[in-house]
């Protein structure tokens, strides 16, 4: 996830959001927050790699999160940047092909791409996972997905293919959609389209929009997921009083925390989920619930 603001109507300054509400400490009983992987455990192997999501299971981390663009040819992929240079070597297996876009390359050429070396010498052998591969590597280790979709105005329609692969994968059934499936974007527009094709998934809209305009963005998502810089006890405490898209107050997952002392000051805010680097750091930060 970028840090970059969703758009203008969707950031509010900080201190709007604190005058609103005292900052209390924590809900009442509320339980820890859950920690989330981020694009897999992507500071010990390489980001929105099966090897990530492979060394979240062997933490212990029920939840990983990742990142879904489109190919040129219609495949769903897994990778963050839209475009290939800083996670491959598209550069130099494909010299003449400059930007290097995502969109500009078919599944196939992806798949020839080293996504590891950069990250280290072990990791040479690792692929791009295609949506289906990564669902299926989830799904082997009975984890739960926080699905993001990325730069939706790249790849119109991705909604809706992003939810075909989920349904094809058996993503859909009520287990799933119960607890271990959540699909969040920076796009509200995004968010809706989810709601509207398949109102049953539980989604997140990634940014920090003003108090005043939570009531709109209630009406299709489950939670409001902001940069950890951005939130405060109050503005925490404003979204919990508003009720999301399945009748329940709006959820807040806050990324990207790497370090104990900022998980244990979230966490006091009283956030419901905390997207992380290191998943181990942050879980080892929190009292046990």
């Amino acid at each position: 996830m970028h840090a970059r603001a969703v758009a203008a109507t969707t950031t509010a300054l900080l201190g709007t959001a604190t005058l609103l509400l005292p900052a209390p400490q924590a809900r009442a009983g509320s339980a820890q927050p859950t920690v989330i992987a981020h694009r897999g455990a992507s500071a010990y192997a390489p980001e929105n790699t099966l090897e990530a999501v492979d060394k979240a299971a062997e933490l212990g981390i029920d939840w990983v999160e990742n990142d879904v663009q489109r190919t040129k040819d219609g495949e769903l992929v897994v990778v963050h940047d839209d475009n290939l240079k800083r996670t491959t070597d598209a550069e130099e297996v494909f010299p003449d092909r400059a930007p290097w876009k995502v969109k500009d390359f078919t599944a196939a050429e992806i798949a020839r791409l080293d996504a590891g070396s950069w990250f280290g010498p072990a990791y040479a052998d690792a692929r791009v996972p295609t949506l289906k591969q990564y669902m299926g590597r989830v799904e082997l280790h009975h984890q739960k997905l926080l699905l993001e979709i990325k730069n939706s105005e790249l790849y119109p329609g991705i909604e809706q293919e992003t939810l075909k692969v989920l349904d094809n994968e058996g993503w859909l059934d009520g287990p799933h959609l119960e607890s271990r499936l959540i699909v969040q974007s920076f796009s509200a527009d995004s968010v809706r389209t989810v709601h509207e094709l398949k109102p049953a998934v539980k989604t997140g809209l990634l940014g920090t929009p003003a108090v005043a305009d939570l009531d709109g963005y209630a009406a299709f998502t489950d939670q409001i997921n902001p940069s950890y810089g951005s939130v405060s006890a109050g503005y925490v405490a404003s979204v919990h009083a508003v009720e999301g898209a399945h009748g329940k107050p709006l959820e807040v997952f806050t990324w990207t925390v790497n370090d104990a002392g900022t998980a244990q000051l979230v966490a006091g805010y009283g956030v419901d989920g905390i997207i992380t680097n290191t998943p181990d750091v942050v879980r080892d930060a929190l009292p046990a619930g």
